[in-house]
């Protein structure tokens, strides 16, 4: 076991379970639960004859090893004892992984639904969990251990004899009584042969009821049993061993995905002058290789530089380096000013074909003293380190890179993190008390009051409806709401939520309350609505007490969050630690390079270029890859893993140009350019199989879209467990709050670009900044923005998903017109033999699709899709119609162009105005059919549905199905050129259209 600073404990609080199958044949069922953690197990009382049993239990577990607890499985079993039943029967299990268990003061009552055994288990239910654990000090876990030293035989008088203490209660108690530290000797001492024979034998029986009892134990054979039972009992399969595809994922090489790029790494140390050198003097030391000239800092010889520089190899056009150490000093003159001269201390060359090369995981290279050649002063060393690594280097990250800009913050490489997002729900009930202010004229005080409760968190700002106050001396003076103002809250949170009672009568404040967000309570499902409680409102100066304010406020970790657009998520996760599960996968991108950029701003006014960079973005990591200056075919070649938790999810890929490492001449930084973007989505990737595409970057510019370059990136979905994989695919998308509390389609918008907006804020407030026009175009902030573009390309997409149909309707009538014989007569003999064997059809039908997959598989597309202009209309779209979606909200144009644009717009909202009228004309005509709107038309749907019942009643049912076929499909020469009756009579039916205003 790894040694820890701390010893910690587990504890699993079985609260209650409900709905559970009955299996005792009674209709009910007595049930307990059986929890093993570590090769530790547990056991809690067993309620009689429940259906929804509360126990109310706590069982605590040792943490042998703080590290690995993640990797741990917590399971739960339920069984029907079988003393109250016809048998032990299985209820149900559940499987928790160690990355969901928080720590004590966190924890919140969690439903997690029941598992079956195997495909044949009949189960239902879920059972309510409270998870966390416990760090204590050192010393005492000292005195655990030094209770561990009991005897064995003391640790296991509880178990002697079972049967004993379920007939002797005061023996029982007793049991229960024993010190937690005896508990915790009796889980790590291993049972001797001679005491687990009696177990063996009785295995048919029930354990026994003692609260919390240790039946398995610490020693590593019972540890190894126990797996074993345990893969056992789920067909064969180990949790652990499915998660180690992902440790082994995780430890295969770094840039196996990327090519490697050599640098040239020199690692200086620091000098030593030579004798008679003052050792206080300042000196640098200065590289020279081609057209590179760089220094170190300037500091005293007596102090260490340690700085390594990263030479991209193939931007040298040199074969040699030369170091040199130069010393400063200060020469006074009479009346002049001092001035700084410079001294070579001497000059050490270095051959780049003799350079060792070294690649990981090699040690890093030992400096070594090199001796300065100099004519002036002799003697003088330098120490330093010289080799050829890779991006791969440990040293690359933290070094003076070539290919960007040197130590520039702004064009490193960097990963940042969303925060971690909340929703906030308040609700307000009512409130009391309330010392209204009088008004300043005399009619107002004749009026009632109407209040309203505005609730503010940071820049977010909600209001309840408004509602009257009657006289103080009535019970209407306690206006109720009853309403929920639900808020996005981002950890850290803000420090308070200030609610405010607002009178509009006499537009002034009745009084506020301050909430304090981080002490707010968590819950994770709908089950236990939290506490309401009264707060007091402070008024003005004249008035401390304005009254008081009943409200209910938690902070709802069971829905996810939305900070992008819907069509485009890539984390569909709770908020709540509590609901989260292992991951199924993981997902490695390479960003390689991109090749034939274009140049999108000047350099010192005389020729074009780009200092680009790449963003990634898959789930709450953003990635950001250093800024390759001055090239339009930058090479990166960086690596990147994010965990996977759902398949059908997109990553999402952007390139821009780094404009913030400059400044205006205001000294503020410039924004960053858009060049593209691209977008991958993980169910269309095959697992362990790794895609090398190039992309094409297109972006819309105020002249049209425009192509800016390719980009070259590799991809790899790994996949730990198939079983886990096309599970996933049957689980809901969001988590269950969005299904069985679900907000509204207009709050859910709201909401998302709130997030949005806290995700763009925090973000820039890292450093470097992560820049706002950067994170807004990543997550597609502007899809709600009307587009005439947009809703081409959308009404296209419709027109698409329908054209299948179109085309079969198409050939239906070519059948039902006879264009070409053999085909009508062969559908006429295939409507015989559905006719006379109906039970056919559906496997005709499935079998049909499945082949026609099977072929269409070998078509299918190889590589990953990208971004389609072509389906967009990036190339369809007019200049005015571009500039008005480019334009911002609310508009900044001419009011000439705005009034074209919106005479454009009245005219396409006519044509949509027309559709949707007549649309609802068509079902308006069916309604009146059914209420007797036309009196003749009713009538005579009447009597024809009296007819057809008595038809259908004597003529067999495949006979009027033949009859029917027949009819549609008979020949042109017998066909009508004028409409159907039944289309006549349907068209002869009202609507609502002549009742429109």
């Amino acid at each position: 076991m790894a040694e820890n600073s701390g010893h910690r404990k587990l504890i699993v609080e079985v609260c209650n379970a409900k709905n559970l199958m009955p299996k005792d044949g009674q209709g009910t069922a007595s049930a307990y639960a059986i929890v093993d953690f570590d090769g530790q197990r547990r056991r809690t009382k067993t309620k009689q004859k429940d259906l929804n049993p509360e126990w109310d239990e706590k069982l605590e577990f040792l943490v042998h090893d703080n590290d690995s607890m993640a990797s741990e499985i917590l399971e739960i079993n339920l069984y029907n004892d079988k003393k109250t039943g016809k048998r032990n029967t299985f209820l149900g299990k559940v499987k928790i992984p160690g990355n969901s268990f928080v720590k004590t003061g966190a924890e919140a009552l969690v439903y997690f639904p029941l598992e079956k055994r195997s495909v044949f288990s009949q189960i239902k239910g879920e059972i309510g969990l409270k998870i966390y654990y416990i760090d204590e000090d050192p010393p005492a876990a000292a005195e655990v251990k030094q209770e561990t030293a009991l005897p064995q035989a003391e640790q296991e008088k509880p178990l002697e004899n079972p049967k004993a203490e379920d007939q002797n209660p005061e023996a029982a108690g007793k049991a229960e009584e024993k010190p937690k530290e005896e508990e915790a000797k009796s889980e790590e001492t291993p049972k001797s042969p001679e005491d687990s024979k009696p177990k063996t034998e009785e295995a048919s029986a029930p354990p026994p009821e003692v609260e919390n009892p240790p039946i398995a134990y610490g020693s590593e054979k019972s540890k190894q049993v126990e797996k074993e039972k345990h893969v056992e009992a789920n067909g064969g399969i180990n949790e652990v061993e499915l998660l180690q595809p992902l440790v082994r994922d995780r430890s295969r090489s770094a840039y196996d995905l990327v090519d490697r790029m050599p640098f040239l790494y020199v690692r200086v140390v620091k000098a030593k002058r030579g004798n008679g050198g003052a050792t206080a003097e300042p000196v640098y030391t200065k590289l020279v290789i081609g057209t590179h000239s760089i220094k170190t800092k300037t500091q005293p010889s007596d102090k260490e530089w340690d700085q390594v520089f990263a030479f991209d190899k193939e931007g040298l056009n040199s074969t040699s380096l030369e170091v040199s150490v130069w010393a400063e000093a200060e020469e006074k003159k009479e009346n002049e000013p001092p001035t700084k001269t410079e001294t070579s201390l001497g000059t050490v060359s270095f051959d780049l074909q003799e350079v060792p090369k070294r690649v990981p995981p090699d040690s890093p290279l030992a400096p070594q003293w090199y001796t300065l050649e100099s004519e002036k002063e002799a003697g003088s060393d330098v120490m330093l380190a010289v080799w050829i690594g890779t991006q791969a280097d440990e040293a690359f990250q933290e070094a003076w890179q070539s290919d960007s800009g040197g130590l520039i913050p702004e064009t490193r490489a960097k990963v940042y993190l969303s925060p971690k997002l909340w929703y906030l729900r308040l609700t307000v009930i009512q409130t009391q008390d309330l010392q209204l202010a009088s008004g300043s004229e005399p009619k107002l005080k004749v009026r009632s009051p109407e209040l309203y409760v505005k609730a503010q968190l940071g820049a977010q700002l909600f209001k309840t409806s408004r509602t009257s106050v009657g006289s103080t001396s009535s019970s209407s003076a306690n206006p109720t709401w009853n309403e929920d103002l639900v808020f996005v809250a981002a950890e850290p949170f803000e420090p308070f939520l200030v609610l405010t009672v607002e009178d509009v009568t006499n537009s002034q404040s009745v009084g506020h309350a301050k909430l304090h967000v981080p002490s707010v309570e968590r819950r994770s499902d709908d089950r236990a609505e939290p506490k309401s409680r009264w707060f007091n409102l402070i008024g003005d100066e004249s008035r401390p007490y304005a009254g008081r304010i009943h409200l209910r406020v938690c902070l709802e970790g069971g829905y996810h969050v939305l900070d992008e657009a819907a069509h485009v998520t890539s984390d569909v996760r709770a908020a709540a630690k509590q609901l989260a599960k292992p991951p199924i996968g993981l997902l490695e991108v390479g960003i390689r390079g991109a090749t034939n950029l274009l140049p999108v701003k000047t350099k010192n006014g005389v020729r074009g270029t780009t200092d680009t960079y790449v963003v990634a973005k898959y789930g709450p990591k953003w990635v950001r890859t250093r800024t390759i200056l001055d090239r339009f075919n930058p090479r990166w070649n960086e690596q990147y893993t994010w965990d996977v938790y759902d398949p059908c999810t997109v990553l999402t890929i952007g390139v821009f140009d780094n404009g913030r490492y400059k400044r205006d001449e205001g000294g503020k930084p410039e924004k960053d350019i858009r060049i593209g973007k691209i977008r991958v989505r993980l169910s269309t990737l095959d697992a362990n199989r790794v895609y090398k595409s190039s992309y094409s970057l297109t972006v819309l510019l105020a002249g049209g879209a425009k192509k800016m370059g390719e980009i070259e990136i590799a991809v790899r979905f790994s996949c730990s467990s198939w079983l886990n994989l096309i599970q996933a695919y049957s689980s809901p998308i969001l988590p269950r709050m969005h299904y069985v509390r679900p907000l509204g389609p207009a709050q859910q918008d709201i909401l998302r670009h709130t997030a949005m907006r806290i995700v763009t804020a925090r973000l820039a407030r890292s450093e470097p900044p992560l820049g706002q026009e950067v994170v807004q175009f990543m997550l597609d902030s502007d899809t709600h923005v009307w587009s005439m573009r947009r809703s081409k390309a959308n009404w296209f997409r419709v027109v698409g998903c329908l054209s299948r149909a179109a085309m079969f309707a198409r050939w239906l009538d070519g059948i039902r017109t006879w264009q070409h014989p053999p085909t009508t007569v062969l559908v006429h003999v295939l409507l015989v033999a559905v006719v006379l064997c109906p039970h056919l059809v559906f496997p005709t039908v499935f079998m049909y699709a499945f082949l026609i997959l099977l072929l269409r598989s070998r078509y299918r597309q190889r590589a990953p899709p990208n971004m389609d202009p072509r389906i967009s209309y990036v190339d369809a779209v007019s200049p005015d119609e571009l500039d008005e979606e480019l334009d911002g909200f609310p508009s900044t144009r001419p009011s000439d162009i705005i009034r074209i644009r919106y005479d454009r717009l009245r005219a396409l909202g006519g044509r949509a105005q027309t559709l949707l009228g007549d649309v609802a004309a068509q079902g308006e005509r069916l309604e009146a059919l059914f209420n007797w709107r036309d009196p003749r038309a009713t009538g005579i749907f009447v009597v024809f549905c009296l007819v057809a019942s008595l038809v259908f009643y004597v003529v067999p049912f495949k006979a009027v199905v033949l009859v029917s076929g027949f009819y549609y499909l008979r020949h042109p020469r017998f066909h009508d050129d004028m409409p159907s009756v039944p289309v006549n009579f349907f068209r002869r039916l009202p609507s609502l259209s002549d009742q429109i205003m």
